[in-house]
């Protein structure tokens, strides 16, 4: 079954040109040009991924971002025209995947859409049984068949991106992951992601974890490093 994208964008011929390249590589997608119809459209039918642009009439896409991370974690790409890198940062904070700059290419988004359909399809093979399913390190549990993170028996909701890389920590405790580590753990080989993009979505995980656990502190920065994830802590 085809994957279901919602595009949107105030951008007529943004809509038009990447809604017509996304159906070409199969994908079914249905486009809003503002964020409140996109709520309203994305809350009643939520599609398997959303690429958003920043500004928007009515409701940006940060907004939009925010009120589907209440209820959803499907995976979101933002589109964003500014040079300022604070509308890419914060909207990483708020649990985007990933961002792309205007003018962009075409082809870029499709790689970058198809890294993060891949990303779900390994979860689902790890639940079929075709690589090593969940991981138990002291308080964390994950089940990447049901994308599932526990801490202390709490659910941690986490984005697609968020599990890969709390994942790839957690499978080697005590042991340094470069940026680079991680970004291929999350994103794939051959896919160009800026440092920052990873440093933005251990922050986020960081906080994710703390809001059911105020001293959480088991994800280490190793400045000029890396991270790496304390399981002496998690005992």
């Amino acid at each position: 079954m085809a994957y279901r994208i919602a595009l949107v964008d105030d951008d007529r011929n943004i809509l038009t040109s990447v809604s017509m390249v996304l159906e070409a590589e199969g994908f079914n997608v249905t486009t809003y040009r503002d964020g409140a119809e996109a709520l309203r459209g994305l809350t009643a039918e939520p599609p398997d991924m959303a690429i958003l642009d920043i500004k928007m009439p009515r409701m940006d896409g940060i907004e939009l971002l925010q009120r589907l991370r209440e209820k959803s974690a499907m995976p979101v790409i933002f589109l964003t025209s500014k040079d300022d890198e604070s509308d890419e940062l914060l909207g990483l904070r708020m649990g985007a995947d990933d961002y792309i700059k205007k003018p962009f290419s075409q082809r870029l988004l499709i790689e970058r859409v198809r890294s993060i359909f891949r990303r779900v399809e390994s979860q689902k093979a790890q639940g079929a049984g075709t690589s090593p399913t969940s991981v138990a390190r002291g308080d964390l549990v994950l089940d990447p068949a049901q994308h599932l993170c526990l801490w202390k028996t709490l659910p941690v909701n986490l984005t697609v991106t968020e599990f890969l890389l709390i994942q790839a920590l957690a499978q080697r405790p005590g042991h340094v992951k470069s940026r680079d580590q991680l970004i291929d753990a999350a994103y794939g080989e051959h896919i160009y992601v800026d440092d920052r993009t990873i440093d933005s979505h251990i922050k986020r995980l960081r906080k994710k974890f703390r809001e059911v656990d105020k001293d959480f502190s088991h994800i280490e920065t190793l400045y000029g490093v890396g991270y790496k994830y304390n399981e002496a802590n998690a005992a």
